[in-house]
């Protein structure tokens, strides 16, 4: 029986097919060290790493002694050296439909909270004195009516805009790829250069993955062109921003306000984000539903399954 070796202790229940098929090991902790795995890796066909874990040339060189496929439990994937991996031979496939859903669910509820400063008033009604009330008091944005820039159009950038639709916002966007006319029409949406949708927007929103044409694909630069009551939304990479200069931005007024899911160096977050009214911070949540981590190891479980029948259909990323 072939063996598959996943890095994190993750819910049973979206393995139990693979666990039909392969004998899979899970970490009796919360995680298997990176010595454990470089040492474990070589006696596996499979592994399955969470997105947050990297996966370099030392833990490669590892596997290749063994491992034919790497899934990724996640559709990010800059955690693992996919050029390498491909020398070596070593398949590497993602996991992008269980995330579209509840991606695009939280960028909603970021650009909700922050536009209506849920989180800044739930904290501050708790402490007696904490905050004045009064008809001109607490005052947020609302979004109807309000033109919302995705860039990113994307399956979860689209999943966004179907939301957005209904909240009453209009929509524009930017992509590499202009859409048919057919999706534009569905969504409404028009399609802008990156300057002019920064400038435009009411609400920021990025979708779109990190790579070396989009990191910091929004500086100092970018923020300083948008509205001064605009808010950025941020659920794609941390690094699509520069982090400095998104915190310059927020403290000089330049934009109203930030809902972060991602950031720059996470797990740590700049200081300053943590001191702000008016940032909405998420800890990389965005898949973070019961649900939706077990269809993500459905997802894994069946890349792997497919692979070693030796189907085609696949989410291979190398």
């Amino acid at each position: 029986m072939k063996r598959v070796l996943l890095s994190t202790r993750l819910l049973p229940e979206g393995f139990a097919e693979l666990q039909k098929q392969f004998e899979v090991v899970f970490p009796e902790k919360e995680t298997f060290t990176r010595d454990e795995l470089i040492a474990l890796l070589p006696d596996f066909d499979a592994f399955i790493p969470t997105f947050v874990y990297p996966v370099d040339r030392e833990m490669l060189d590892a596997a290749s002694q063994r491992v034919k496929i790497i899934s990724n439990y996640g559709v990010g994937y800059n955690n693992i050296d996919i050029d390498y991996a491909a020398q070596l031979g070593i398949v590497v496939t993602n996991t992008p439909d269980p995330v579209i859903e509840p991606t695009a669910e939280l960028a909603l509820a970021l650009m909700l909270a922050a536009a209506r400063r849920i989180p800044e008033c739930n904290r501050k009604v708790r402490v007696p004195g904490g905050l004045k009330w009064g008809v001109l008091e607490n005052l947020g944005q609302s979004l109807t009516g309000k033109t919302l820039g995705i860039v990113g159009m994307g399956r979860i950038g689209q999943a966004l805009a179907r939301r957005a639709l209904a909240c009453g916002m209009h929509i524009v966007y930017y992509n590499r790829h202009r859409l048919s006319p057919d999706l534009e029409a569905t969504y409404k949406a028009t399609r802008l250069d990156l300057d002019d949708l920064i400038s435009t927007c009411d609400v920021l929103s990025l979708n779109t993955p990190l790579t070396d044409e989009t990191r910091h694909l929004v500086g100092r630069e970018q923020l300083l062109m948008m509205k001064r009551t605009a808010i950025i939304v941020n659920t794609a990479r941390g690094a699509v921003i520069d982090e400095a200069a998104l915190v310059e931005a927020l403290q000089q007024g330049w934009i109203a306000a930030a809902g972060l899911d991602v950031y720059e160096f996470e797990p740590r977050i700049t200081p300053a984000l943590l001191e702000m009214d008016n940032v909405v911070l998420a800890p990389h949540n965005g898949t973070a539903t019961v649900d939706t981590r077990n269809e993500i190891a459905r997802f894994a479980s069946q890349n792997i399954i497919r692979f070693f029948e030796g189907r085609d259909d696949i989410t291979r990323v190398n």
